[in-house]
């Protein structure tokens, strides 16, 4: 099973940025997709973006327009490029991939707070 190791959350103000990469232990090309959740405390954990390995992107509508998931093979990275982030965007943040079996691996997730 792959390992995914997710960075670069932190605390950030209101209409800020933060980009989070997530790590893949494997080659993230031999993925069906690759995904970013969240979480927020009481809440359910809910998918932000996905990239499909044919490049596809899907966006949650709540962050269309501001968030972006790209992908580099050759470092084995995916990424979540995060700009005007709101208070409600506060939640831990989740690596997934999917294999062409149907398993799926997560990350430990990165906390990522907008706040003033």
């Amino acid at each position: 099973q792959v390992q995914l190791v997710e960075s670069g959350g932190g605390l950030v103000q209101p209409g800020g940025s933060l980009r989070l990469s997530c790590a893949a232990s494997g080659s993230i090309f031999s993925f069906s997709a690759m995904a970013w959740h969240r979480q927020a405390p009481g809440n359910q954990r809910e998918l932000v973006a996905r990239i499909l390995r044919t490049g596809t992107e899907y966006y949650a509508d709540s962050v269309k327009g501001r968030f972006t998931i790209s992908r580099d093979n050759a470092k084995n990275t995916v990424y979540l490029q995060m700009n005007g982030l709101k208070p409600q965007d506060t939640a831990v943040y989740y690596c997934k991939a999917n294999s062409w079996t149907g398993v799926e691996s997560w990350g430990q997730g990165t906390q990522v707070t907008v706040s003033s």
